[in-house]
């Protein structure tokens, strides 16, 4: 029998972690893993499972990308201020937020991101800025709420919009320029516990909401002025994760209370289109990264998940593990 070096011209690569681009039918020995990986050509986009969470929670700020994550805040019971940091591997536990609460905005990188709002009970409007080793109290949002949509650039570039404070759902949108934060345009359409992603504060989109009639399928398109109503989700539902920018997004998970999702969405701009489903459906998840490269975290199923999945995206090579059954 011919040997893989015979037939290819070269022994299988040993490496430390997965390549982050690989090549369809590229295979290689993942060291830390101790498994033979290898990458598999797909037409539609597939969730693959990635390293899980130390502490498991849900309703937990995000920020990063799929290989380069940042998991903060949550609740598991009680709350935490627990943050993670994720290699495209495992998650490594780094300093904890000054004020521990869930229910909290989030956007930026790994290295550089914002975490505002949320719930400590009662509610906050205290925001945190982190540096990529300590997260540092900074000013605090005009309008004190809860369940959120975020996204952002960095820890000087974020925006924050809708949410809830009790009695009153809210349209405010809120800009971070490093130093102080500013109201702009409203929602169109109130609501909180909306999914969101975005790239900057003039780039965001907002998507799904607490279950009014209405609303949970509403999404709206921030352009650094104005929303915008554009195309509803598929599957209206309420606390979904999302990845991506204000045209090429990712919804992921949520509820309708019940039931529990694992529907994912894409969208392209003007429509979103139904693909596969998270292999573990989930409320009140994490998301961060790109259409084509997001990733999922935490959230509840009938309680705390550690769970995280990788997506990629239609297209691109599927990294799969070569078992022997």
């Amino acid at each position: 029998m011919a040997t893989y070096k015979e037939i290819f011209g070269t022994n299988i690569e040993v490496l430390a972690s997965d390549p982050a681009n690989p090549v369809t039918g590229q295979v290689w020995y993942n060291s830390t893993d101790n498994v033979v990986k290898g990458a598999a050509a797909t037409t539609a986009g597939a969730w693959a499972t990635g390293g899980n969470l130390n502490t498991a929670r849900g309703d937990l700020g995000n920020a990063g990308t799929q290989t380069a994550a940042l998991a903060f805040g949550g609740e598991i019971g009680p709350i935490t201020g627990a943050t993670e940091s994720y290699n495209g591997s495992s998650w490594t536990e780094v300093n904890d937020l000054n004020l521990v609460r869930y229910a909290l905005a989030g956007g930026g990188t790994q290295t550089s991101a914002i975490g505002a709002g949320g719930e400590t009970i009662p509610f906050t409007n205290a925001a945190e800025t982190w540096n990529g080793t300590c997260w540092t109290t900074v000013a605090s949002l005009n309008t004190t709420r809860t369940a959120m949509g975020g996204a952002g650039a960095d820890n000087t570039n974020a925006i924050v919009f809708g949410g809830n404070a009790p009695p009153n759902t809210q349209t405010v949108t809120e800009s971070w320029n490093g130093t102080s934060w500013t109201e702009v345009a409203d929602l169109n359409t109130g609501r909180w516990r909306l999914g969101s992603c975005g790239s900057s504060n003039v780039n965001a989109l907002g998507f799904g909401a607490n279950p009014v009639p209405g609303v949970g399928a509403l999404t709206e398109s921030w352009n650094g002025t104005s929303w915008t109503e554009v195309a509803d989700l598929n599957t209206a539902r309420y606390e979904p994760g999302g990845a991506g920018t204000n045209t090429l997004a990712l919804a992921f998970g949520g509820t309708a209370d019940p039931p529990v999702y694992g529907n994912t969405e894409e969208y392209n701009g003007t429509s979103w289109s139904e693909t596969t489903n998270l292999s573990t459906a989930r409320e009140r998840l994490g998301g961060a990264g790109t259409q084509p490269a997001a990733i999922a975290f935490g959230g509840y199923i009938a309680t705390t998940t550690a769970a995280t999945e990788e997506w990629t995206g239609a297209g691109s090579p599927l990294t799969v593990t070569f078992t022997d059954s």
